[in-house]
């Protein structure tokens, strides 16, 4: 028998080969770092189902971001528990509201770290759904009324960059009008556009305390089985207004994580969620799989279907490894 006239394996025989010819790198400008800010001085409350994420008031999540900044992590992610929780998610909106105050001292500390505003009234909410309730029901129009001035607070704040999460219909043209109305034309929209209403999520809701008192999401976050009607609300949330479009969770979705970079000519987000995290860290945990090793490949794949930006918990870790 010949033998053949290529071979692969030429190119795979040692490190500084497949170094010098790899298809897919990470870099610590890909990451993008989520935090919890809560109310109080000096809490550093780790959360039980996400070993190694913790619960941090603002002057420790301080601390953290200029850790961030230095390992060359541009961005972080903020969600925040408020010290008290009503039906219309008032803290969300507030002037001193628990990120607004968080955003104003990571600008003041960290000036060159973006921070990125979740946006969504679930953490705030006494019921712990996305939105104003009419009839048992999340009200789409009435919710967006509120999203809009959350939006607003965030911006008066300082923050970089407005990330809205909450799945209502038409909520990115009515938040770019609100921003721009005021002045805020040249902040940028990162739209949680193709969010699926996942079981990877169990852990953030201890994390941000904010699982629903009845009911589910369902009805406002995309059903996991559908793939196309993700390119339409990508779509839809494009003609509104958004700069940059993001998939929640990732490594499950990255089917449409490839569509999405391949139809659309903005930048994608894909969001590696708690779920995911903690899966990973239980399985490092009991030795069943090699840590550093499937951190960097869970993120490599990600990148590699077509992900500019990573939201992961492991953003420190990855970025000491690849930095």
């Amino acid at each position: 028998m010949e033998n053949p006239y290529y071979r692969p394996r030429r190119l795979r025989r040692n490190e500084a080969i497949r170094s010098m010819v790899r298809e897919t790198r990470l870099s610590p400008s890909h990451f993008i770092y989520p935090f919890f800010v809560c109310p109080g001085t000096a809490v550093r409350k780790e959360i039980g189902s996400m070993p190694g994420v913790f619960n941090l008031s603002i002057d420790l999540l301080v601390e953290e971001c200029r850790s961030v900044k230095s390992l060359g992590i541009p961005a972080i992610l903020l969600f925040g528990l408020p010290p008290a929780k009503d039906e219309v998610g008032s803290d969300a909106y507030a002037e001193d509201g628990i990120v607004q105050q968080a955003v104003r001292a990571i600008k003041s500390a960290v000036p060159a770290l973006l921070v990125i505003t979740d946006l969504c009234l679930c953490e705030y909410t006494s019921h712990g759904h996305c939105g104003q309730l009419r009839d048992g029901d999340v009200a789409n129009d009435e919710t967006l009324r509120l999203l809009a001035k959350a939006a607003l607070a965030q911006a008066k704040a300082g923050a970089d960059i407005i990330a809205p999460s909450d799945m209502m219909d038409g909520r990115v043209r009515v938040i770019r009008e609100a921003l721009d109305e005021q002045h805020f034309e040249n902040i940028p929209i990162l739209s949680y556009a193709a969010k699926y209403a996942s079981g990877f999520y169990g852990p953030f809701r201890e994390a941000a305390d904010s699982a629903p008192k009845f009911g589910d999401r369902r009805s406002y976050q995309m059903d996991p089985a559908n793939q196309r009607e993700a390119i339409r609300e990508v779509a839809l949330d494009i003609e509104e207004g958004a700069d940059m479009v993001m998939v929640k969770p990732a490594m499950p979705y990255l089917d449409v994580v490839y569509r999405v970079k391949t139809e659309f000519d903005l930048p994608v987000a894909a969001y590696q969620v708690s779920g995911e995290y903690s899966a990973l860290v239980a399985a490092h945990r009991n030795g069943w799989l090699e840590r550093e090793r499937t951190i960097l490949e869970s993120l490599t794949c990600i990148k590699r279907a077509g992900a500019d930006m990573i939201i992961t918990y492991f953003a420190k870790d990855a970025a000491k490894l690849v930095g």
